[in-house]
């Protein structure tokens, strides 16, 4: 294949590519977008197979393993459920940083296979490509595992910090710039490798500082991280579609960073830097799991429902948990038979990842047009008859107005205490995934639904 059509249909792929993140950018348009995101990579896959001009041994064993690794993701995106989509994602932006690594580290190992030049005589623009990919790649690769563990509950959300935590970082990020310039110079192979192996203790040092509060902050800064180790092999490579895909990675997964963290009302980079000025996983508002707490049943919850002319329903990570989304869209049709005006109430980081409730609620054919983000509906529950919380937890807690040293202090959170009746369904009293207890518990107006969520929702249709 000619490198003018190869660039010719990179360029389709590319454009394929901005066409999938422009459909993204909304519910309604998202099934389109991933259409144009498959449609962009199967040409990309293919083009790239085609230029490789030689199909030998190696060539039928790159494709054997394509097919098995895409089996396998196959697999896993079929039987994966939506509750565990956060920690999927962190686990596959691993993969893709350490496929940088690699890539790197086959690039430098053979650079005649890449027409980079020989062995201690790489080019000097392609040297700086691959110790930056494999760098970004490898912070990419145990940040992500880090997150991962996080996510799954393996390793414990709350920020792991010491003394010097972030000088430490600092010197560490200053020594890898240094060895990469050495590198440049000496093109030695120890070098190389000792870059690779400080860039992994970089990822995990970055992301144990963050708490589970800006947990999806993180997920989409390791999705940015992924991209601009793609584009820095792209252009060891000398691939136009890995350079296009791994910068509109990178730079939208750093765009949507910066919306949430000014929806969380953090600072970009101090999350960037690993939670830099993060205050500490504790509050000073002292534990209220003996202050008496109203408890009702789904009886209870209908009436209220029932005689009410508006309710917000806010779900969050405990609907996606329970899978309870159908039965909520069967409750919403009930008021809406009664008469009752009902709209959905979406923080920015309810669940564990950006729209993670809108995918939820579109699978249960919620109408977007009854979805509305914080900004757009938080001015509503002051007028509100009945809120109904279902397994949302940080994003509802009024502490994050009211106690400085609150890990959420400054996030924007949903002002659901100022409806006149709050139903809270959950399982227990138990803090939510930023470790802090909820003030919202404990309010007059509030009425504790203490159940599975799907089970609650269910009851509650069967009473209306």
């Amino acid at each position: 294949m000619s490198a003018n059509f190869s660039a010719t249909f990179y360029l389709i792929s590319g454009i394929l590519f901005i066409l999938a993140l422009r459909g993204l950018s909304s519910p309604e348009t998202s099934r389109q977008g991933n259409y144009f995101g498959i449609a962009g990579m199967l040409i990309a896959i293919i083009v790239t197979f085609l230029s490789v001009g030689s199909f030998g041994s190696g060539f039928v064993y790159v494709l054997i393993f394509l097919v098995i690794g895409g089996s396998i993701g196959a697999f896993i995106a079929f039987k994966i459920p939506m509750t565990a989509m956060p920690e999927l994602v962190a686990g596959f932006h691993s993969l893709v940083g350490l496929a940088a690594v690699f890539v790197a580290i086959s690039a430098f190992l053979n650079p005649e296979a890449f027409s980079l030049g020989t062995i201690g005589s790489i080019k000097l623009a392609s040297l700086i490509e691959m110790s930056l990919g494999a760098a970004i790649g490898a912070i990419t690769f145990s940040g992500s595992i880090i997150a991962f563990l996080k996510l799954r509950g393996i390793m414990s959300g709350a920020p792991i910090t010491f003394k010097g935590q972030h000088l430490i970082n600092l010197l560490i990020g200053l020594t890898i710039i240094f060895l990469i310039f050495y590198l440049c110079r000496t093109q030695s192979s120890n070098i190389f490798w000792t870059i690779v192996a400080i860039s992994f203790l970089v990822g995990v040092l970055l992301i144990i500082p963050i708490g589970g509060a800006d947990m999806p902050v993180v997920i989409s800064m390791l999705n940015s991280y992924s991209g601009w180790a793609a584009a820095g092999i792209g252009f060891t490579l000398e691939n136009t579609a890995l350079i296009i895909t791994g910068a509109l990675v990178g730079s939208s997964g750093a765009i949507l960073s910066y919306i949430m963290c000014k929806g969380m009302n953090r600072s970009f980079f101090n999350v960037i830097l690993g939670g830099w000025g993060a205050t500490d996983q504790t509050s000073s508002t002292q534990s209220k799991e003996q202050k008496p707490t109203k408890s009702g049943n789904a009886d209870d919850a209908a009436f209220l429902m029932k005689n009410a002319s508006s309710v917000i329903i806010v779900p969050g990570y405990g609907m996606a948990v329970a899978q309870a989304q159908h039965a909520l869209r069967e409750m919403v049709d009930a008021l809406k038979k009664n008469g009752v005006k009902v709209s959905y109430a979406i923080h920015p980081v309810a669940g564990r990842m950006p729209g993670h409730m809108n995918v939820l609620l579109a699978e249960a054919n919620v109408p977007y047009d009854e979805v509305f983000e914080l900004e757009e509906i938080n001015n509503d529950f002051a007028n509100c008859d009945v809120a109904y919380v279902i397994g949302a937890n940080d994003v509802t807690n009024p502490v994050a107005k009211s106690d400085p040293q609150s890990p959420i202090y400054g996030m924007p959170v949903l002002d659901v205490e100022k409806s006149k009746s709050v139903l809270f369904v959950k399982r227990s009293l138990s803090p939510g995934y930023a470790g802090i207890d909820n003030d919202l518990f404990y309010r007059d107006n509030t009425l504790m639904l203490f159940a599975d969520a799907k089970k609650m929702t269910e009851e509650i249709v069967k009473s209306l």
